[in-house]
C-alpha cells in the first residue's frame, strides 16, 4: 500500500520483493553474469521495498549479495524492510555477526524503525472472514 501509494502521489519508482525473491534474483543474477544489470536496474529505483526478512535463513553469497544492495541504497535511496525479528535475532538470517552488524548500522542511519505490537493484520482478518 505504501508503495502504491508513492508511485501514485509522487511518481516515483518503486519496487517490492520479498527478501527470498530478491536474493534468488540476486544469485540467479550473478550465475548468468548479469548481477551489474540488475544492480544497475535497482540502483535505479526511489523506494525498494523488502518484506519478509528472517522467514528463510540466507546462504553466505546471498546474505553478501544482499548487503551490496543495502550499502548501494545507504544514504541514496529510501529501503523499506519489514520483519518480524528484532535486530538481535538478524544473526541467524545473515549467519556472520560482521555482515550483520554491517547491514543494521546501515540499516539504522537515518532510518524511522515503525514498530507494531499486537495481534497481526492477517489473523484479526481471518477471524472476520470466518464469521
Amino acid at each position: 500500500m505504501i508503495g502504491l501509494t508513492i508511485i501514485r502521489t509522487q511518481a516515483k519508482k518503486v519496487k517490492f520483493y520479498t527478501v527470498a525473491s530478491l536474493v534468488n534474483a540476486l544469485l540467479e543474477a550473478n550465475t548468468n553474469g548479469n548481477l551489474g544489470k540488475l544492480m544497475k536496474q535497482l540502483s535505479k529505483l526511489d523506494l525498494l521495498i523488502l518484506d519478509e526478512l528472517g522467514y528463510i535463513p540466507l546462504h553466505k553469497q546471498g546474505g553478501e549479495l544482499l548487503f551490496q544492495v543495502i550499502s548501494m541504497c545507504y544514504e541514496t535511496r529510501s529501503i523499506i524492510i519489514t520483519t518480524n525479528l528484532q535486530f538481535g535475532q538478524w544473526n541467524h538470517v545473515f549467519g556472520d555477526q560482521i555482515l550483520t552488524e554491517a547491514v543494521v548500522d546501515r540499516l539504522i542511519h537515518h532510518s524511522h524503525l515503525l514498530i507494531f505490537n499486537g495481534e497481526s493484520h492477517r489473523y484479526k482478518q481471518s477471524i472476520l472472514n470466518s464469521k
